[in-house]
């Protein structure tokens, strides 16, 4: 009877440590699994939070632009290209994805970088201390100045002589901001345009007596040799310059300042400014 007893208690110990250990196999490969879950969930997390992962798993960049020669537009054999352009693709390819390049409102280029509609505004953008502050700017990588343009023939000293006259400018841009912020030219009649091209067609057509736009555009679209053979620059005023802006707090301008840094040392960029009449930033 006590070898009957015993054997019995020797089984029920051994079923019971099998049972502890058991559990304790079981609690651990929980926390192993829960372990590795909570290290998924943070890199999702972490994936979330970067704009670069975003426009990578997307394998695209939404570049907004507006036509604006010689930064994006369509040459004489209905090639799209322009510096901004071929620069924006040598990016693109260091970062592995492609560039989709998406026509937009200057005026409204904040709001539709926000809401997601692009990843950045490529086209010769301004850097200026609001825009620094309210997106994530890339550092400068051309140079550029605003400029008068007036019909030949038209007398002019300064911007004084356009107190009363009709000014024209791109709503939103920085000649925009130089006529409200220069004496002379805020006692102007001041008309807005959808894009600089239009306010050189206002000042050839005679309906507007001068316009204040980007030194890089006047350059390349107007004098001898050109469709406004009869524009004229005549004053240059704020000197500024270029760079890209992504969304607030974006990864992405980092990213494309290596890029930059790369094709400076390539001689990638260099080419393309002799290409296109530019002078890159410093």
């Amino acid at each position: 009877m006590k070898r009957i007893v015993s054997a019995f208690l020797a089984g029920a110990m051994a079923l019971s440590l099998a049972a502890c250990g058991g559990a304790s196999s079981t609690a651990a490969s929980s926390t192993a699994s829960s372990a590795a879950a909570g290290s998924a969930a943070a890199s999702a997390a972490s994936d979330a939070d970067s704009d670069l992962a975003y426009i990578q798993s997307n394998g695209k960049m939404v570049i907004g632009y507006t036509v604006y020669e010689p930064m994006n537009y369509t040459d004489a054999d209905g090639n799209f290209t322009g510096f901004d352009t071929e620069l924006a693709t040598a990016v693109c390819e260091k970062l592995g994805v492609e560039p989709e390049f998406v026509e937009i409102n200057w005026d409204t280029k904040e709001t539709e970088l926000a809401a997601k509609s692009i990843d950045c505004i490529w086209n010769g953008l301004t850097l200026t201390d609001d825009r620094e502050e309210n997106m994530a700017c890339t550092k400068p990588y051309v140079k550029n100045a605003q400029v008068v343009v007036v019909k030949d023939g038209t007398e002019y000293t300064s911007t004084a002589d356009l107190v009363g006259k009709t000014v024209v400018a791109e709503a939103g841009s920085a000649g925009e901001t130089t006529i409200q912020e220069d004496e002379n030219l805020a006692q102007a009649d001041y008309v807005s345009k959808s894009v600089q091209t239009d306010c050189l067609m206002e000042v050839a057509a005679g309906t507007a007596d001068a316009s204040v736009l980007d030194l890089t555009l006047a350059s390349a679209m107007i004098g001898e040799g050109t469709d406004y053979a009869n524009l004229k620059m005549v004053d240059e005023l704020n000197v500024e310059e270029y760079g890209v802006a992504f969304r607030k707090g974006s990864d992405v301008a980092a990213a494309v300042d290596t890029a930059f840094d790369e094709l400076k040392a390539e001689g990638t960029m260099g080419a393309l400014a002799e290409k296109y009449g530019l002078t890159l930033a410093e």
